[in-house]
């Protein structure tokens, strides 16, 4: 019943640019949610403005979840952005924990949301080569960097995941190599450290893209700057640590 009422409201939001600590607020409308993976959900929005949004291949937005106290505030990298459709496409890993996972169950086509940003300095910069790591938390960014590299840079992602019901299919020319945790729990490990190590770098510029777990990033970091790698060709990115409930870690 109240629905128009909530629908204008969002609209005329829209149109006034509603700002949260200096980024823009972004009223969007559920279009469609589809499962692409057995463990990770899109879900498309539609929004009046979004042919405004300025958006880099690798950056998040903060969703304002509702929940029984108000709003808890998320971060979700943007899958896809279609400016001229004025549509944005987020894709959400589901590992049944925290708000997200019953706003996620109840979601339908016309239900409201807001996201601010677009933020985060994890983004597609020009090289030769491209290095990306991350866990399952990290492939809707890893994806959609791949997803704008050239055609002449070549790519390397190293994608830490449970198990092969976390693959995503994906089509490009960058080469991924998913390395398995096998039900051990997702958190502080060596895995894509160790494959890193043994990943001889191309020649050539490269930029590295270091994101998921904090202790996994700034530990892989450090190791990229003693085998020299030039520390302003790093982009490193905390997106979660045991026991911190939202945000993310500046590496």
């Amino acid at each position: 019943m109240d629905r128009p009422q909530q629908n204008s409201g969002l609209l005329e939001a829209a149109h006034n640019f509603i700002f949260r600590k200096g980024r823009r607020a972004w009223p969007l409308t559920v279009i469609a949610k589809r499962q692409i993976a057995p463990r990770m959900l899109r879900v498309e929005f539609s929004g009046p403005d979004l042919d405004e949004l300025i958006w880099t291949p690798g950056q998040d937005v903060v969703l304002e979840i509702p929940n029984g106290d108000g709003v808890s505030r998320r971060h979700y990298t943007i899958r896809l952005h279609d400016s001229a459709a004025k549509t944005m496409a987020i894709d959400f890993v589901l590992h049944g924990e925290g708000v997200s996972g019953p706003w996620l169950a109840a979601l339908k086509p016309g239900d409201f949301v807001t996201a601010v940003g677009p933020r985060g300095h994890t983004y597609l910069r020009p090289a030769d080569w491209h290095l990306f790591t991350g866990d399952e938390t990290c492939i809707p960014g890893i994806f959609a960097m791949l997803g704008s590299l050239p055609h002449n840079a070549q790519g390397f992602a190293f994608i830490e995941v449970d198990s092969d019901a976390d693959i995503v299919p994906l089509q490009t020319h960058a080469k991924i190599t998913w390395l398995f945790r096998n039900g051990a729990k997702a958190g502080p490990n060596s895995l894509f450290y160790d494959a890193v190590e043994k990943f001889d770098f191309p020649s050539g510029a490269g930029f590295a893209y270091i994101i998921g777990e904090t202790n996994n990033v700034r530990k892989l970091r450090h190791r990229l700057l003693d085998r020299g790698f030039p520390r302003d060709r790093i982009a490193a990115e905390g997106y979660w640590r045991p026991g911190r409930v939202g945000g993310h870690d500046h590496v």
